[in-house]
């Protein structure tokens, strides 16, 4: 958990997947993830937490739904949202944060 921190207190944003094996909509997130990474490049860190693997950063989120999708910057969450989004979706709403 304390490098699940670290992480999210940088300055660069974070897009956290919080997704599960057994969870079919969760399957449809690594391409639309791997287009927000080659639009944003290094601008943005794309990290995948298992739920099922991380309980406790589960709880500490109070992740109920997966896939959701959270961003950090500076350790503020700065968007949530349960569901599959779409690629551009997700462009737009991170842009601000860069």
């Amino acid at each position: 958990m304390s490098k699940f921190n670290e992480i999210i207190n940088g300055d660069k944003p974070v897009l956290i997947d919080f997704s599960a094996e057994w969870c079919q909509p969760c399957r449809m997130m690594p391409p639309i993830l791997k287009q927000v990474k080659a639009e944003l490049g290094d601008r943005i860190r794309i990290l995948k937490v298992d739920v099922d693997k991380n309980p406790a950063i589960a709880r500490k989120w109070i992740i109920q739904n997966v896939p959701t999708l959270m961003i950090f910057k500076n350790g503020e969450t700065k968007f949530r949202q349960a569901g599959v989004i779409p690629a551009q979706q997700i462009i737009s709403i991170v842009r601000p944060f860069l």
